[in-house]
C-alpha cells in the first residue's frame, strides 16, 4: 500500500505530482470542502503551514463533493474561494472522491494505512486528516473534529526526526 500511496498522480495547479517527491518532509492530507461546517479549520491549516512550511511540512488539500454536495463549484473557483475566503496558500489538487469504486489511490491508501475508528476503511466525513511521517512508514488518521492545532505536537516531533 506504501508504495501505492506515494505513486499515485494527482494534478495541483494543472500539474502532475505524487507524494513521493516530498518524502523525508511530513505530510498533512486533507479531504476538504468550502460548504462544510468543518470549513473553518481551513484557517487553522493555513496557520500550521504557514509555521511550519519552510521547516519541512507539506500541507495537500484534496477537495471533495461526496458529502451533502459541499464541494460543488469547480476546481477553479473553489480555489478562490478558498484563497479568497479562508486565506488558503497550501497546495490544493484537483476535486477527487475519497470513498467508494471511484476513490482517489490516494486516499484508497490512506484508509488501508491508517483505519479509522473500529478499523473503518472509510472516510467518514471532510476535513478527515491523516499524517504520514517523513519515512512514509507511518501513517496517523484524524477525525473531521479534530481541529488543526491539535496535531501541532505531532508534528513538531515529525519535524525534528526529519531533520535529525
Amino acid at each position: 500500500m506504501r508504495s501505492e500511496l506515494f505513486a499515485a498522480q494527482f494534478l495541483i495547479k494543472g500539474e502532475k505530482h505524487t507524494l513521493k517527491q516530498w518524502q523525508g518532509q511530513p505530510i498533512l492530507v486533507i479531504n476538504t470542502a468550502t460548504q462544510c461546517g468543518f470549513t473553518p479549520q481551513f484557517a487553522g491549516l493555513e496557520a500550521l503551514h504557514k509555521k511550519y512550511a519552510d521547516q519541512g511540512l507539506k500541507i495537500i488539500g484534496f477537495p471533495c463533493n461526496q458529502f451533502k454536495n459541499q464541494e460543488p463549484e469547480s476546481d477553479e473557483d473553489m480555489a478562490q474561494v478558498c484563497l479568497i475566503k479562508h486565506g488558503v496558500s497550501f497546495d490544493l489538487t484537483h476535486k477527487i472522491d475519497v470513498k467508494g469504486d471511484a476513490a482517489h489511490p490516494v486516499f484508497k491508501a490512506l484508509t488501508q494505512l491508517a483505519p479509522g475508528i473500529m478499523g473503518s476503511k472509510v472516510v467518514k466525513w471532510n476535513f478527515t486528516k491523516f499524517l504520514i511521517s517523513p519515512d512514509g512508514e507511518t501513517v496517523e488518521r484524524f477525525a473531521s473534529v479534530t481541529k488543526p492545532a491539535a496535531l501541532e505536537p505531532k508534528i513538531i516531533k515529525l519535524l525534528e526526526t526529519a531533520s535529525s
